[in-house]
Parts: C-alpha cells; structure tokens; sequence
C-alpha cells in the first residue's frame, strides 16, 4: 500500500470572510509574509514526496488554474467545479477517479501549519492502521492555534478514536485542515454538494475516525485581520 503518494487540495470556496481581500483574487492566493496561503500547503506536500495532487477549482478558477501552471511539482491536475461549488465532500466525491484506489491526504489551501519535529503528513502516515481507520485527521489543541476563535471540534481516546466535542468529555482539539482518507469512506456518499463532516459522523458512528494531534501550530488565517497575526507568529 502506497500511503499519501496522492493529494486533494480544496481550493474553491469563495474566502467571503475574507473580503475586500477575495474580491479580486481566490483565497488560496492571499499572501501570508508575502507567499500564496496555497503555497504554504504545497510546500508541505513537496516535502512529504506527494507526487500528484488534485486542485479543485470554482471561484475566480483562472487564476488558480494559472497559479498551477507555474509549479513544478507535484504533478497538478485541475478538478473543475465551475458549474456548482460542492463543498468539502463533495469536491473530493467528484475527484475520487483522479485520486486512485490507496489512502490520499486532503489539505485545506487558505490555512496552514507550522511543523515542530517529524513533519505532520509524515505523522500522519506513520499512524496509518488500514485496519482499523477510514480516517485520519490532523488535530491542534487549542493553545496552538492562532487565528482561532472556534472551541474546538473533537476530543480524542487515549487509542486515537475521535468523538465529537458538543457530545463527549475531553480535551477539545481543533481540526487543522488536513488528513489522510481511504477511498472506501466515500462509498454510497451523498450526491453533489455536501461536507465532509457527513463523512466523518458515519465513521465515528463505526468507530473508524481517528486523529494525531499536531505538535506545532496551526495559523488560521479567515480574516484580514488574522493575516498580522500569522505573520506575526512566523516571525516569532
């Protein structure tokens, strides 16, 4: 089994929080200390081997498409969602046959992390258990995010099964825009738009949703107010 060698990369919403900035330009090509949000994921991708990725495009898709054309690596292909926006499951429901049959990452492109130690992809794939997991999301406890103003979306088992905060005790952690998925969790998935959490309540319910919590930080950057504070952190 070939883990992470594919990737999803959700680049076509329309960033609305983040206006006037996302009038002119997609917010994946908003720049945190002068570099493209989409660029900060991508660097992590390249370090990771990703060798292809699939980048989903809706809002103002030319200027993304144009963005693609200009890397070298990994290997882009254009998931083309002009006709109707179809959220964070649905866009990677339509991409599922460029994506192959092994687990893939997915990866958010208008926030980004900060790697502490091993490289969180790669924590990502050493946790991997095809056994037991149809999912795997990348996890922040609160403390180290910046940007954030949510309380938090799971709590974690001590054997990495995640439940959701509202319903279970715990340490909450945030979601932080990334995670590696098999295919076979998009089995008899809603048609069209929807979100992934659809997806993820169905493995939860199967006890087949895990997470790894992320030593580094997470930037969350949904306003342009949050940009100074990203800087700010990098420069930290």
């Amino acid at each position: 089994m070939t883990l992470g060698h594919k990737a999803m990369v959700l680049a076509a919403g329309y960033g609305q929080r983040m206006r006037p900035l996302t009038l002119t330009r997609p917010k994946p090509l908003v720049e945190v200390s002068g570099k493209a949000l989409i660029d900060y994921g991508f660097d992590r991708l390249r370090a990771a081997g990703v060798a292809e990725a699939v980048v989903n495009v809706h809002y103002l898709p030319e200027q993304i498409e144009a963005w693609a054309a200009r890397q070298s690596s990994p290997r882009i292909t254009i998931s083309d969602e002009r006709g109707v926006i179809l959220d964070t499951g649905g866009g990677v429901a339509k991409a599922l046959p460029l994506l192959g049959d092994e687990p893939f990452f997915v990866i958010n492109s208008d926030s980004f992390w900060v790697d502490d130690g091993t490289p969180a992809l790669d924590c990502l794939r050493a946790a991997w258990d095809d056994r037991t997991m149809d999912c795997l999301l990348l996890l922040a406890p609160l403390e180290r995010t910046v940007g954030y103003d949510g309380k938090g979306d799971f709590t974690r088992a001590p054997d990495g099964r995640l439940a959701r905060r509202a319903t279970s005790a715990g340490t909450p952690l945030a979601y932080i825009g990334g995670y590696l998925v098999a295919p076979r969790l998009f089995k008899d998935a809603p048609e069209g738009a929807f979100s992934m959490n659809a997806l993820w309540d169905r493995a939860i319910a199967a006890g087949r949703l895990f997470g790894v919590e992320h030593a580094g930080r997470w930037l969350h950057v949904g306003t342009p107010e949050a940009i100074g504070l990203a800087e700010a952190a990098l420069g930290a």
